[in-house]
């Protein structure tokens, strides 16, 4: 990797890490928007996890007490069958149609995050919280993108913000988890994989600490439709390139 790519990938990551410490997600969809161009869709996938696990083990240990495990199994459940499923796409398909791909989730979850209709999901139980977890799972397994169906779902479930979190970021670990392993095991984790895991370490602590100290201090709101507008323009990028 060259002096350039190196440096995008550096600045996408403290970048993803600051986003995180002020939203308490979307690290994987910031960086995935760069990184893509830079990395193989199995390396992002990877390092998404890799790096996911660091992010979100905190969050996860600060909500310990919180945590309803009757919540979160089924999404649980449903990720441990659709995580294999994502990581064989991973491996088996044209890398070009994984950027495509995950660049059209981009332009629909930045839609939908802008414009967010009004739906509400008022009978749900834990088959369709399974199937939204094998979903996620699915996605995880392709992309490393290991909550974000999950936080949609919460969503629409009408959850609280608390009450989500106590969901979402469990899940998330446990995907992670689920997702290092399968990957690990296809072979899609290299050297290079390992050496940039390194070299981001520290820019990931040193932008998680600076968004959980700029939390609450600036426009929430506004912040939060620069970073969806960035992910819309990065997503309709990698379809066309």
């Amino acid at each position: 990797m060259d002096a350039l790519h190196l440096t995008i990938f550096l600045i996408a990551t403290f970048a993803g890490a600051l986003v995180t410490g002020l939203t308490g997600f979307a690290f994987g969809l910031v960086v995935s928007s760069a990184w893509l161009f830079i990395l193989t869709p199995a390396e992002t996938a990877a390092l998404i996890v890799a790096f996911g696990l660091i992010v979100q083990g905190y969050a996860v240990w600060k909500l310990r007490h919180a945590l309803d495990w009757r919540k979160f199994w089924p999404f649980v459940f449903g990720g441990a069958i659709g995580v294999p499923l994502g990581v064989a796409v991973l491996t088996s398909v044209n890398p070009g149609y994984v950027r495509a791909a995950i660049g059209a989730f981009l332009v629909v979850f930045s839609l939908y995050s802008l414009f967010r209709p009004p739906l509400h999901v008022t009978s749900a139980g834990p088959l369709a919280d399974a199937g939204v977890g094998f979903l996620n799972g699915a996605l995880s397994g392709l992309s490393g993108l290991s909550a974000i169906l999950v936080i949609i779902w919460c969503q629409l479930r009408g959850w609280t913000r608390d009450q989500q979190r106590a969901v979402f970021q469990p899940v998330a670990i446990a995907t992670f988890f689920m997702t290092g392993v399968w990957l690990s095991g296809s072979g899609a984790i290299g050297a290079q994989t390992a050496w940039l895991f390194v070299l981001g370490l520290p820019v990931l602590l040193a932008g998680t600490w600076l968004g959980m100290k700029l939390y609450g201090r600036i426009d929430e709101v506004a912040f939060r439709k620069a970073v969806l507008i960035v992910l819309l323009v990065s997503g309709v990028a990698l379809m066309l390139v």
